[in-house]
């Protein structure tokens, strides 16, 4: 530990990314700072109050098996869940929980007070302390100084945010809460590329000025999935949801106000999210979409508060009012919140190193929507990222990057900084290419063995683990082994009558059960290995054969110029980034497939001439 400094690592932010961020590092023995504007919005759900979701709630899952806390908080404060896409394959299931938005803060913060090594402390930053090109502590608008061995950016949408309902816009992090304007200033003076992007959120309405009966419930599951494998007790859905459509009087009524609308007005200039776009611009690129669904969800127990899940906007408020006059059962309902959009900075995210640090100044690391992502379970996925590498560079241990083949944390990553984003980032399971083996039911399985290496999964989690591993073997040693005759036809294993379409865990061992009594979520693992084995296997050479390409040397004294098919474009990006091996090459922004084959052909002749000339000596 860094003695000379006030903290090892400070964190700045205390949203999602941040509260991963901190717990991460102060977890692996290192003192930590987390410094936020306001202590009382610590992990605040600015937006949608849920979690989870297609892809979303992969990473929750994941984020849980590498030792993190969003999972758990899901589940001990979500008050409906869902696993969506339930009757589907394995690989496209997803976990998705309707939380206590007033809870979940609560819980996060009191959490992060227990939390030994960290420490909370309140203020606005406005610059990072730089030595030698190495980020070394912060500045505070209070005037306060702090030391520290890296620094964790983690801003949300504060810097420089703008927000804007109808023609009118003020300086805001959020509604109510300050834009961290010079923080965002200063950035672009450390030389980091900087570029707007937008997002919104939708109108708060007063639940008894709703007519519930004008809408469809939609309840939570019978048998509720935790996010969390270290959830223990059985969930419990404590509301509804409520599934309403927008009309032809609606879509008249923005039309006819677009020219008030900022989006189309010309006064916001950052791009939006193409997957979560506003009501307006939804009715103007789909005219032919007589209705657009939105949900009523209910923003937590002890609030009155509705959030219209579907109908963001930046439309004036009295425009607002109009639309909801427009709705059959909103008709009447009273607003408590504006909807509104916001513009705000980010970071071009290619100026990143997988592990999250930024290439211009060491020590340095961005976590979040800073890195031009949506969501907060793509936020705490980078969080506790970027506090493992930190915490990992502070002790002088290789950094941990995960592969594709490993993670949707690794897609979400490898997309961010080799691809870079023009609008919103937001992750899908179709952005994966091996996303059969990257399923929730398997998470522990693929990334439990890091968060105990790292010190973030208890020895006691460790163990309940490789307990649930000794029963998933013994079951599928039984299922091998033990053989059915099916009605008139040959004998088989059970295995071999699982893979068959249609057939359940449940039909196979209706006669014939293994001494182990599994959970339902443990016989959905059995069941997607047993019926994915075949395309998992095809998968695994895949992944080997790319994984062999990729450790192809590349020599140190290579001349980028003499590589025939080169533009002169990615000759410029390779000499500068000097990469080791075509892993390393691939992951540089701007390196196409083509590049890369002809740089492996090169290599390889280079090689075969070099063994020639040895030969003739």
């Amino acid at each position: 530990m860094n003695t000379t400094n006030d903290y090892d690592v400070i964190v700045v932010g205390a949203g999602h990314a941040g509260c991963e961020a901190a717990c991460a590092v102060s977890a692996m023995g290192l003192s930590t700072c987390l410094i936020t504007i306001n202590l009382e919005t610590i992990a605040q759900m600015s937006c949608n109050p849920a979690i989870g979701g297609l892809a979303k709630g992969h990473l929750v899952r994941e984020i849980d098996a590498l030792g993190g806390i969003m999972g758990i908080l899901a589940d001990e404060t979500g008050i409906q869940f869902r696993l969506l896409n339930r009757s589907r394959g394995g690989a496209v299931q997803a976990p998705r929980a309707q939380s206590d938005k007033a809870l979940y803060r609560t819980y996060m913060k009191k959490h992060l007070e227990k939390t030994q090594n960290l420490a909370l402390f309140q203020g606005i930053v406005t610059e990072v302390i730089t030595k030698n090109n190495k980020a070394c502590g912060i500045n505070t608008l209070e005037g306060y100084k702090l030391n520290a061995g890296a620094i964790i950016m983690t801003p949300g949408t504060f810097l420089n945010g703008l927000i804007h309902i109808g023609t009118h816009n003020y300086s805001a992090g959020r509604a109510n809460e300050p834009a961290s304007r010079k923080l965002g200033e200063h950035l672009k003076k450390m030389g980091l590329r900087i570029f707007r992007l937008k997002t919104g959120t939708p109108m708060r309405l007063h639940r008894e000025t709703i007519d519930w009966d004008q809408f469809k419930a939609q309840p939570g599951d019978k048998n509720p999935v935790p996010f969390s494998f270290r959830t223990k007790k059985k969930l419990k859905n404590k509301v509804d949801c409520y599934l309403g459509y927008t009309n032809s009087e609606t879509h008249k009524i923005i039309n006819n106000n677009l020219d008030k609308s900022p989006l189309y007005s010309g006064i916001i200039t950052g791009i939006g999210p193409r997957y979560c776009p506003s009501i307006e611009v939804k009715v103007v690129q789909f005219p032919h979409h007589k209705r657009h669904q939105f949900f009523l969800e209910p923003e937590g127990l002890d609030t009155a508060e509705i959030y219209i899940n579907g109908i963001a906007t930046s439309l004036p408020l009295i425009t607002q009012k109009d639309i909801l006059a427009s709705i059959p059962g909103l008709d009447q309902a009273e607003i408590l919140r504006p909807a509104y959009a916001i513009e705000y900075d980010a970071v071009v995210p290619t100026q990143l190193y997988p592990t999250l640090e930024t290439r211009e100044i060491e020590n340095l690391y961005l976590a979040g929507q800073i890195n031009g992502t949506s969501g907060y379970e793509e936020a705490a996925a980078q969080g506790l990222m970027a506090g493992i590498n930190a915490a990992l560079k502070i002790k002088g241990e290789k950094p941990f990057i995960l592969r594709r083949d490993e993670a949707y944390i690794a897609v979400l990553i490898d997309d961010l900084i080799t691809k870079g984003v023009e609008e919103p980032y937001r992750l899908f399971t179709s952005r994966a290419e091996y996303r059969l083996q990257l399923r929730i039911d398997n998470a522990d399985k693929r990334l439990i063995k890091y968060g105990n290496q790292f010190g973030l999964i208890r020895p006691a989690e460790y163990e309940d683990y490789q307990i649930k591993q000794e029963k998933l073997n013994k079951a599928k040693h039984f299922l091998q082994t033990e053989k059915i005759t099916p009605e008139g036809k040959e004998t088989i294993t059970l295995k071999a009558h699982l893979k068959k379409p249609h057939v359940s865990y449940r039909d196979v061992t209706r006669d014939k059960q293994p001494d182990v009594n599994l959970s339902k979520e443990e016989i959905r693992h059995i069941e997607s290995e047993i019926k994915y084995e075949g395309y998992l296997k095809k998968q695994a050479k895949e992944i080997a054969r790319i994984a062999k390409l990729d450790k192809v040397k590349i020599p140190e004294d290579m001349d980028y110029k003499k590589v025939s098919g080169l533009t002169a474009e990615v000759v410029e990006r390779l000499e500068n980034q000097r990469p080791g091996n075509l892993g390393e090459a691939k992951k540089i922004s701007g390196i196409t497939p083509a590049a890369l084959i002809n740089l492996h052909i090169y290599i390889k002749i280079r090689q075969k001439n070099r063994k020639r000339s040895k030969g003739t000596c």
